[in-house]
């Protein structure tokens, strides 16, 4: 007969799995994170898997949108405090940040994310996608910031800072600092 979980252990052992995936994705990549390895880790059989996910594809869509819920929160919570262009210098500088711990948020190219995003069902793929707007809403949707630039052109200009983080290991100087004074210098174009 199964054992079942208390509530407190439910939690635990999530988290764990979330945790694990979240590893196992930024070293090996989707396609070579297994649900057993992940079990093995979180210290549950592969059967007590799916009490909790749906699928592989479930968890790591989830593990996804929770990182980047983290990280949109966090930028916004910097933007807030400082209410002007430096927030948002300092929001991206975060960002940047993440971006570089979880090498899985800027691969969306990569065969191993296409291969993820096709086994995604629609629901999921959905909360990718709205995951993805959200991040987009921080720098958009705030009154005490305006733009000096198009809208569109601003947030090309963002998404394609933060993307430069796929260049990381061919520029020949550090690509934080390089960053960071691409940003400072960039954000005073693009906001008042």
């Amino acid at each position: 007969m199964a054992r079942s979980f208390t509530e407190r252990e439910k939690e635990n052992i999530r988290r764990n799995l979330q945790e694990a995936c979240k590893q196992s994705w930024t070293q090996y990549g989707y396609k070579k994170t297994s649900v057993d390895d992940l079990c093995k880790q979180a210290g549950i059989s592969k059967g007590a898997f799916y009490l909790f996910f749906e699928s592989k594809e479930a968890l790591f869509c989830e593990v996804l949108c929770s990182v980047q819920e983290q990280i949109c929160n966090a930028a916004l919570e910097v933007i807030r405090k400082y209410k002007e262009k430096h927030g948002v210098a300092e929001a991206l500088k975060l960002i940047y940040r993440e971006y570089d711990k979880n090498n899985f948020l800027y691969n969306p190219d990569s065969t191993d994310f296409t291969i993820l995003m096709n086994k995604l069902s629609e629901e999921e793929a959905k909360k990718i996608e709205e995951s993805n707007y959200m991040s987009q809403q921080i720098f958009l949707s705030q009154p005490y910031l305006k733009f000096k630039v198009d809208a569109d052109l601003a947030m090309s200009v963002i998404y394609s800072l933060i993307m430069n983080i796929k260049n990381k290991d061919i520029l020949p100087y550090n690509h934080i600092e390089t960053f960071d004074f691409m940003v400072s210098n960039l954000v005073d174009s693009l906001y008042e």
